[in-house]
């Protein structure tokens, strides 16, 4: 039982000196802004957010998008996200009739717009679906943010604000992200309705 508790108390530690890097990080500070302050204008010029990403970083961008169709903090109207990882008949179709690697490229073509923002999330920066349906978003007049790791990867290089969390460990890295993608719906919520952080009503 002892060695459980060591082991728990650990990882716990590690994550909070993961989040603890990050707020010293002036640079990480800046691109979280940027990030929020884009997601801002696309939606109060009538854009939406499209998220994507593979296995936990899957469920990182539905979890965002719910975060904006629902609610974060406050009671406020909806706001149009949508997670590209959840339409089961697109993915194993586009992968099957196409590649896997065309599965996120393929919908953001459909579904993106100029002035929308596409969010890529990926721990090693070097998912090859996630590269392409950024590539596709740029092409397409749509903002892009990156969610990655310490090394960043190619999906740096086709985000316009690239968001790189101090850690190679995908567990780390994906709790960061999660953390990341709350304080940005906190950003939308205070300068779209005036909202304040700290309560849900």
């Amino acid at each position: 039982m002892e060695d459980l508790i060591d082991r728990i108390s650990a990882a716990l530690r590690e994550s909070a000196s993961v989040k603890e890097e990050m707020a010293r990080d002036p640079e990480l500070l800046a691109a979280v802004a940027r990030a929020g302050e884009m997601v801002v204008r696309s939606l109060r010029s009538g854009g939406k957010l499209v998220l994507f990403g593979n296995g936990g970083s899957a469920a990182d961008a539905q979890h965002i998008a719910c975060e904006l169709v629902g609610r974060y903090m406050i009671e406020r109207e909806a706001l149009p996200a949508i997670a590209l990882t959840t339409n089961t008949s697109c993915l194993t179709a586009i992968g099957n009739d196409y590649s896997f690697d065309e599965v996120f490229a393929r919908q953001v073509r459909a579904l993106v717009r100029p002035g929308d923002v596409a969010v890529g999330i990926s721990t090693s920066g070097r998912s090859r679906n996630v590269i392409l349906g950024m590539r596709a978003a740029r092409e397409l007049g749509a903002g892009t943010i990156g969610l990655t790791g310490a090394g960043g990867g190619e999906l740096c290089s086709v985000s316009d604000v690239c968001i790189r969390v101090p850690s190679k460990l995908t567990p780390r890295i994906q709790e960061a992200h999660i953390a990341i993608g709350h304080i940005i719906s906190e950003i939308v919520e205070v300068e779209l309705f005036g909202g304040e952080a700290g309560g849900v009503p």
